[in-house]
């Protein structure tokens, strides 16, 4: 998402399907594999968890956090490459 200064930021959204709530969101200019599996522990706090996690192939999405997906007993469901409508409420938000 550029910003007014064409400074790039990058947003980590979480959204709930059911009702399209937005759960968790969180905006930075560095991102890294380690802080995005952060931000999947933050999302989901206890027994709050979710059965799918729809995300895209983005390469921020490193071993850490595909590593820490099955400890959360969460599935994991990839959008085809591409295809940004495949998260279409999502790209509205942002």
């Amino acid at each position: 998402m550029p910003t007014i200064r064409f400074q790039i930021l990058y947003v980590f959204l979480v959204l709930a399907h059911d009702r399209r709530r937005i759960l968790h969101f969180t905006v930075t200019a560095h991102p890294t594999a380690e802080w995005t599996a952060q931000q999947l522990r933050e999302a989901f706090p206890f027994d709050q968890l979710p059965r799918y996690l729809l995300r895209d192939r983005d390469a921020i999405f490193g071993h850490d956090f595909r590593e820490q997906e099955p400890d959360m007993d969460i599935c994991e469901v990839l959008s085809a490459p591409h295809s940004p409508w495949q998260r279409a409420y999502v790209e509205r938000v942002i």
